[in-house]
């Protein structure tokens, strides 16, 4: 479905992914793991040709993309939904603007499938109603509901989530976790998620990779994670997030 092989990439001389691959099959939710500063977020700038690699190549549903152009990768763009960690919501649109964002740059919708849409959105993320609040009005909780509408309004394929519980509470946190479930099961969605809080992981992942010294050390299912003999596995499992130094 999305495919990384042999990817690398670097910023003034210092190596942040080095051959790194891995791939996303249909239907699941691959948690990336790995400390601060690993490239985590860059893999997923990577996939969607926001940052270009070094080295390597990227597929996606069978297409290299790899020397794709930007209106090459508009079309394949459209199949997948970004939630970035800040939420990065317009400070000066309102909820139901933010989330019809997508749909008024990308479809020929009219102002009634516009707004049916944004309702359909905000509903499956338990926000309905809130429309004409704008992000001020908003909780930290409420601002990641809304970008995760935004998000999946075109109906992606594929979603990709760049820290979505990061300085959330664990009430929230749970309800953010929720609702990636929800969509995966509801919605047939491919996700990726990339996160440093091994508890949040555990709630959404079918798979891991972790990420360490710009590698893919470890991969495999919750319960291979969890049976890990390698000590700094056993060290962010205990502590519930990983460490900023991993020996």
């Amino acid at each position: 479905m999305i495919q990384l092989i042999d990817i690398s990439k670097e910023f003034d001389g210092k190596q942040v992914l080095n051959k790194v691959s891995l791939s996303l099959n249909d239907g699941e939710t691959l948690v990336i793991l790995g400390r601060s500063g690993c490239g985590k977020s860059v893999t997923l700038k990577i996939i969607l040709r926001l940052l270009a690699q070094d080295s390597g190549r990227i597929i996606i549903d069978g297409e290299d993309t790899t020397d794709y152009s930007e209106e090459r990768m508009m079309p394949l763009r459209k199949r997948m939904g970004m939630l970035f960690q800040g939420s990065a919501l317009f400070d000066s649109l309102n909820v139901k603007e933010n989330v019809a964002y997508a749909l008024r740059e990308h479809t020929v919708f009219d102002e009634q499938k516009i707004s049916d849409k944004v309702a359909e959105a905000l509903s499956f993320v338990e926000l309905a109603g809130t429309e004409s609040l704008m992000p001020s009005d908003l909780s930290g909780g409420m601002k990641k509901r809304v970008a995760l509408a935004r998000a999946m309004v075109l109906d992606p394929k594929y979603m990709l989530y760049d820290e979505p519980t990061t300085g959330l509470d664990p009430l929230t946190s749970r309800k953010i976790n929720l609702l990636i479930k929800k969509l995966q099961a509801e919605h047939k969605v491919s996700s990726i998620v990339v996160t440093h809080e091994i508890a949040n992981a555990f709630q959404v992942a079918d798979r891991f990779a972790v990420i360490k010294d710009e590698e893919i050390l470890l991969s495999g299912t919750s319960d291979e994670i969890k049976g890990s003999k390698m000590k700094f596995v056993q060290d962010f499992i205990k502590g519930g997030v990983i460490p900023n130094a991993i020996q």
